[in-house]
């Protein structure tokens, strides 16, 4: 069967150069084992699969698979679909904002004026890491840098990321983590990735430079631009607006804007359309 299908690139407005996303803009009727079949055939970071809302009040349903599995709720891809979904011309049932129906429950989407979309962030849990861990996260990062007074946590948000921050953008550059630290490390804090981060000086490109890492087959895998992790960090952050660039050690240009309302954290970015067409599943 031909399904609309659309690959957008995400938290840019310049092809090539955030994260890419496929989206299949009519899902109904595929089951869970068949989008994951197509996940790992895309074999992008993330392929999301739009259904009708369970709830008429919503705008739409989404699930989301990396090639390895499910996830409840990512960032990226909540702004992909949004961003695909508008590009085909749904109509939004509130003026400016999109409602997405997902595994952490309802997610807001809105629509700035300059085209760029923003989600609220999803309610945390954090748990601060283990300090016997230490040593293990050294050897993981291949370097000795963890910011003062800021202790690496493990943020669950759907997702779970160990929020590291560290003293330096030269230092969050540098960093080639070890597989087989990065790997156990994971498996003691029940993260799914390690997403690294520090700031920028005056004049800098953007306040902070992140870094987002996670395991698939048991190879390292760097994500490109990465929402969950963001959002994430943000809710680490005192509730001041701010800018962030990803992705340049992949020789990419995301960019990320932090906006905080109400004392709550809005993630947004640009997205283009890479690929539009069919795909027949």
């Amino acid at each position: 069967m031909a399904r609309d299908f659309k690959q957008v690139d995400v938290f840019s407005a310049i092809p090539f150069q955030g994260n890419p996303l496929a989206v299949i803009l009519d899902a109904e009727g595929l089951s869970g084992d068949q989008m994951q079949s197509i996940a790992r055939w895309s074999n992008l970071p993330e392929t999301t699969f739009v259904l009708p809302p369970t709830d008429p009040a919503n705008d739409y349903r989404v699930r989301i698979f990396s090639p390895q599995e499910e996830f409840p709720f990512a960032g990226h891809p909540t702004l992909g679909t949004a961003y695909a979904l508008l590009q085909e011309g749904l109509q939004p049932k509130s003026h400016g904002v999109l409602v997405q129906e997902c595994g952490v429950g309802l997610v807001t989407v809105r629509i700035a004026a300059d085209g760029a979309l923003g989600f609220r962030a999803p309610a945390a849990q954090f748990e601060q890491m283990n300090v016997q861990h230490l040593p293990l996260l050294h050897r993981a990062l291949g370097v000795d840098a963890i910011a003062p007074g800021h202790a690496p946590v493990a943020a669950n948000m759907g997702i779970c990321w160990l929020i590291v921050r560290l003293e330096t953008v030269a230092d969050c550059l540098s960093v080639s983590p070890d597989v087989s630290a990065l790997a156990e490390l994971m498996q003691l804090t029940a993260c799914n990735g390690m997403a690294i981060y520090a700031p920028y000086g005056p004049g800098g490109p953007a306040d902070y430079e992140v870094r987002a890492f996670l395991l698939e087959n048991g190879l390292l895998v760097e994500d490109p631009v990465t929402g969950s992790a963001n959002a994430c960090i943000a809710r680490l952050q005192p509730g001041e607006n701010y800018r962030v660039r990803q992705g340049t050690a992949l020789s990419r240009d995301g960019r990320v804007a932090v906006i905080f309302e109400d004392g709550e954290p809005w993630i947004y970015g640009q997205a283009v359309t890479i690929i539009d067409g069919e795909i027949n599943c």
